[in-house]
């Protein structure tokens, strides 16, 4: 927080720029005095309407509106900044409507999203650059058309790199989701255990990261059980998460407890570029003791909702995230008993988490929801937790869940 206090209404309305703030509709819900004064009009003429009916595009050259709406538009759908080139954007003349006067611009739309990564508001700056540019042509005719086609051919270039660098992103979301679907697949009953997952990927174009989950079968009538998640986005992050998965599973086949297995795991992660700071979570069910032991790397804690509907949050055995420690340091280890139909449930912090929000509060949340829905199968359950957990539009962030009923 800053020392000072700061009127952030008066800062807004001071900027020396034209500043217009829009809703995701596109409707203009506030102007600063330097947009007021360059266009001419009071605020109760703008407040409230859709942009393009307070400034219509001239119907002798409609670019400049086509190209602010798709930019506009594109900060809508990805939530991501976009500089416009300069544009002609011709405006009608104060008091004579129809008439239109040539003007440029340079815009820049940036959206202010809310605590669920969606856009709120988008905050549409303007610089008007018109008397730069006829300054920059000659008065002959040719030199003012050779600038016109000049600033059209740089607007469709950039309309043309901006649609392949979204196909790009597009094509890249597809690969990433199949090669998850493929290395994360529906697991099959371990012994007569049956777990319900679940894997929800990020909202937005480059959004999916790298939860995992894996399930092993143990001698015994034991299970071990283990999600993760790799710090970053995309096809880099999808690639860790395979490895770091693939390492763990066979781990925990022959470690001695979920501590051994993470410390075979953090070792092999130092060896591994995009492998540092992942946090993991694994948990060894024993039935015929029924107890489970547990370690954790970082990771948001288990919870164990018992019959009574209590929830525990298995936080005894914490440590810092893969690769945290220059050295190798021995991991913790904790047990504790369970009672026929208790609920296992393990998951990456996307399930909980949320922006401008302490974690204690989705813990809550979470443990909320499981006290509510405890009487369910493992399968509704998992159903239910994310449409209780995740908000509406989508979560920023992936999320993986896991839910055993013990």
């Amino acid at each position: 927080m800053s020392a000072f206090p700061i009127d952030y209404a008066a800062v807004f309305q001071a900027l020396p720029g034209g500043v217009l703030l829009l809703t995701p509709q596109l409707v203009i819900a506030d102007a600063n005095e330097a947009l007021l004064w360059r266009a001419g009009r009071a605020r109760h003429e703008l407040i409230g309407r859709p942009l393009f009916d307070v400034f219509p595009g001239n119907p002798d050259d409609p670019s400049g509106m086509r190209n602010l709406r798709a930019s506009l538009e594109r900060v809508v759908a990805t939530g991501v900044r976009d500089s416009m080139a300069l544009q002609r954007y011709d405006v009608e003349a104060p008091g004579r409507p129809g008439t239109f006067e040539e003007r440029y611009w340079s815009p820049v739309n940036t959206p202010v999203l809310d605590a669920d990564g969606r856009v709120r508001l988008i905050v549409h700056r303007v610089e008007e650059v018109t008397e730069i540019v006829r300054a920059g042509v000659g008065d002959h005719p040719v030199d003012r058309v050779r600038m016109e086609a000049e600033l059209y051919t740089r607007a469709q270039d950039l309309q043309e790199v901006n649609e392949r660098l979204r196909l790009a992103q597009v094509r890249e979301r597809e690969v990433v989701l199949a090669l998850q679907e493929a290395m994360l697949p529906a697991p099959v009953p371990v012994g007569h255990h049956r777990a319900a997952v679940r894997y929800r990927p990020a909202v937005g174009a480059l959004n999916v990261c790298g939860d995992w989950y894996d399930l092993a079968d143990l001698p015994g009538d034991r299970m071990a059980v283990a999600v993760g998640d790799v710090v970053g986005h995309g096809l880099a992050a999808a690639c860790v998460m395979g490895q770091l998965r693939s390492a763990l599973s066979a781990a925990a086949r022959v470690a001695d407890g979920p501590a051994r297995a993470l410390e075979v795991l953090g070792i092999y992660a130092r060896s591994v570029d995009g492998a540092e700071s992942t946090t993991a979570v694994q948990a060894v069910i024993d039935w015929s003791t029924h107890t489970l032991s547990y370690s954790s790397a970082g990771h948001p804690p288990p919870a164990l909702l018992h019959p009574d509907g209590t929830v525990e949050l298995l936080d005894g055995a914490t440590d810092p995230p893969l690769g945290a420690r220059p050295e190798h340091v021995d991991r913790p280890e904790a047990r504790v008993a369970f009672a026929d139909d208790a609920v296992l449930v393990l998951y990456t912090d996307g399930l909980i988490e949320r922006r401008h929000e302490d974690i204690d509060v989705g813990l809550a949340r979470l443990a909320e929801a499981l006290t509510r829905h405890r009487g369910a199968d493992a399968e509704t359950l998992a159903d239910a937790l994310l449409a209780d957990l995740l908000p509406p539009g989508g979560a920023t962030d992936d999320a993986a869940l896991v839910i055993i009923r013990l």
